[in-house]
């Protein structure tokens, strides 16, 4: 069981009124830190999780990607590992992502003289066993690469006191769930855990129950939501008409695209096929080397490549502000992914867009991303593409799920009406 956290009511305000750093009980030094890399106003899981946090309690939080939750931990991390001896231990599912959470710890740990230690998949292992005899007060880890680590003794999970889960839900659907469990089963059992996802499935519950003392859950959205600003297309076309509909959308979007395929062997195909387009791409995915991914991201951010295509499986730790458009070129497998992708855009409060390629019979897919989000996704037609539709006679199951009750179509023509997609030229 778990209870809902409140939020603290003696929080002093910046110029604008809005909430401030001071008054969550973050020392000091930190605050000095904070201001320096002009971290003004914390976001609302940040708001919720570091007084939490500092308190030493179990925290479960729930919040969209791109909402500041890296920093609710890390500020927590280092105040408490300055006042007390032991490790924190960060889990990550992706290489990107622990190298970015290691870089947003140790903006701040420097400060403390506290060292951390990125252990990760495809680097060095020479290095990071170096990193680890230079006595890292923080370590940050993919959980294949960490149980290597373990092994070898190079690793005492014992000395853990602080741990975090990043980005749970992904984790488990990447099958790390063996080894989570391995994790958890060697460390001391007297340790604060904090456990942060975008959705809340069964499986983490699961963990919820048998690792963690009585957590306070802080829900910033509903399992499930989309990023606040972002709007929503999408496009029901035949699989063959996909490429002619891609050029077209990246000539009307001039700024940075994000490009999702469901497969590696696509996303090769498809970084071809942009740059063949006269666009300059990188493709991002497991085949890919950490340099080459790294390279590739680095581009990306800098604007170096316009198109960055992406398996699900590398899109975690893809934390790159401005990022115009997202497009979902496949659907993806599970609709939780959806929500992970699109949350690439209208990262802290910024607008983005996202458009979705559908095939005819792909309404099962749909249907499970609009139950998941609880919107409908606006249906609209490029003048140059033939528009399909979802088959005619789909299964009971491969509805849309407001179908069910009647309105489904009703509600559709609503959507339509209301709303404006952008003109294409």
């Amino acid at each position: 069981m778990y209870k809902n956290s409140t939020v603290p009511n003696n929080l002093t305000k910046t110029n604008e009124g809005t909430p401030g750093f001071y008054g969550l009980g973050i020392a000091p030094k930190i605050l000095d830190i904070l201001e320096f890399i002009k971290f003004k106003v914390p976001t609302p899981i940040q708001l919720k999780a570091i007084p939490l946090a500092l308190e030493g309690k179990d925290v479960i939080g729930v919040a969209q990607t791109g909402t500041g939750k890296t920093h609710s931990f890390a500020i927590p991390m280092v105040q408490i590992l300055a006042q007390k001896k032991g490790l924190g231990l960060i889990l990550a599912p992706t290489r990107e992502l622990a190298i970015q959470i290691d870089e947003a710890c140790q903006g701040i740990a420097r400060s403390f003289g506290m060292k951390t230690a990125c252990l990760i998949g495809g680097a060095s292992m020479r290095d990071q066993v170096n990193a680890l005899k230079r006595n890292p007060r923080i370590i940050i880890a993919t959980p294949g690469r960490l149980i290597d680590h373990m092994g070898q003794w190079n690793v005492m999970p014992n000395e853990v006191v602080m741990l975090v889960l990043d980005e749970a839900d992904r984790m488990l659907d990447m099958g790390f769930a063996p080894q989570i469990e391995k994790i958890l089963h060697f460390l001391p059992k007297e340790r604060q855990t904090m456990l942060f996802s975008a959705t809340i499935p069964k499986e983490i519950m699961h963990l919820v129950n048998k690792y963690m003392k009585l957590p306070v859950s802080i829900e910033i959205a509903r399992s499930g939501t989309t990023a606040e600003k972002v709007t929503q297309e999408l496009f029901i076309v035949k699989k063959e008409d996909k490429p002619k509909l891609l050029r077209k959308v990246l000539e009307q979007y001039k700024g940075s695209v994000l490009l999702f395929s469901r497969t590696k062997h696509n996303a090769r195909k498809l970084t071809r096929a942009i740059r063949d387009m006269g666009y300059r791409a990188a493709e991002i995915h497991s085949e890919r080397s950490l340099f080459q991914r790294r390279e590739a991201l680095e581009g990306f951010k800098t604007g170096r490549y316009k198109v960055l295509v992406a398996t699900d499986i590398a899109s975690r730790g893809i934390d790159v502000t401005g990022i115009e458009l997202v497009i979902n070129y496949d659907l993806p497998e599970d609709a939780d992914n959806y929500v992970h992708r699109i949350g690439r855009t209208a990262r802290a409060g910024h607008k983005g867009h996202a458009i979705s390629f559908a095939t005819p019979d792909q309404s099962k897919e749909v249907r499970d991303i609009e139950r998941l989000t609880r919107k409908t996704l606006p249906i609209v037609k490029h003048p140059e593409i033939m528009a399909e539709s979802f088959s005619s006679h789909p299964s009971h199951s491969s509805r849309p799920f407001h179908e069910k009750s009647g309105r489904f179509f009703a509600r559709r023509r609503r959507e339509q009406r209301s709303f404006k997609p952008k003109k294409f030229k």
